[in-house]
This record gives structure tokens, C-alpha cells and sequence, in this order.
């Protein structure tokens, strides 16, 4: 692994983000050389940094950016988005056809994943009254 990957694994360690003078100290190398690898993390949009002061002395708090992308899977199932999101419908879930269908879709979804084929699975989201 190379001082840049280092770097960022150290920096997606610290969830609530790491000062960039911890990292040159852990990786044992100078304050330059740190900078320049932050700068490479910075120019591929994978980390985010602020000023802040760590024992008196100015540096930068490091943050990992997180993946937008993880965010929104779990309200993905399969090519479907969950259908309560941005919903304005006053329904009882329990009863809702859309969220039903959706919830169907997820559990087929896992009986693929995991290799099994549930016939108990039953979607029949379109005959159902929808709110």
C-alpha cells in the first residue's frame, strides 16, 4: 500500500475526522509531503478538509466524503424506489398497494440473492386499493 492509500485509510478510520498533523506524524513523514498527498485526495474528490487548531497550532481536520450512493441503496430495491419517499398520500402503510409492491420486490430481491426460490411470495400490489 502506498502513503496515499495509507493516508486515506487513516482518514476513513476517523469517522468525526483526523487533524492533517496526526497523519504526517502516524505515516512518520514531514509536513510537505503529507500536503501534497492530501492534495492528491483533495483533487479526486475523495476526502474534505477545514481549518481547525490542534495544540495551539493551525492545521486541517480531514473527513472522508461519504458515498452518496450507499445513501440511496437503501431505498432502492432492484430498479424500484421506495414508494413513500416524497410521498404526500394520507394512507395507512398497511394498506398501501405502493409500499406493498415495493416490500415485494425487496423480498424477491433477497430470495435471489440468497439462492432460494419462496413461493409463499406473493405480489399482488395491483389489486389492492390503493390510498
Amino acid at each position: 500500500m502506498d502513503l496515499e492509500e495509507e493516508a486515506y485509510s487513516i482518514i476513513r478510520k476517523h469517522k468525526e475526522g483526523i487533524f492533517q498533523n496526526a497523519i504526517w506524524k502516524e505515516l512518520d513523514i514531514d509536513s510537505r509531503k503529507c500536503s501534497r498527498i492530501v492534495k492528491k485526495l483533495l483533487d479526486k474528490d475523495l476526502i474534505v478538509r477545514e481549518v481547525g487548531v490542534s495544540n495551539g497550532a493551525r492545521t486541517y481536520l480531514l473527513k472522508a466524503k461519504e458515498d452518496v450512493k450507499e445513501k440511496y441503496d437503501l431505498l432502492l430495491s432492484g430498479d424500484m424506489f421506495s414508494s413513500c419517499t416524497g410521498c404526500t398520500g394520507n394512507c395507512d402503510p398497511e394498506y398501501c398497494g405502493k409500499l406493498s409492491e415495493w416490500i415485494g420486490n425487496l423480498m424477491l430481491e433477497q430470495a435471489g440473492e440468497s439462492g432460494e426460490a419462496d413461493e409463499d411470495i406473493d405480489i399482488e400490489a395491483e389489486d389492492e386499493e390503493e390510498f
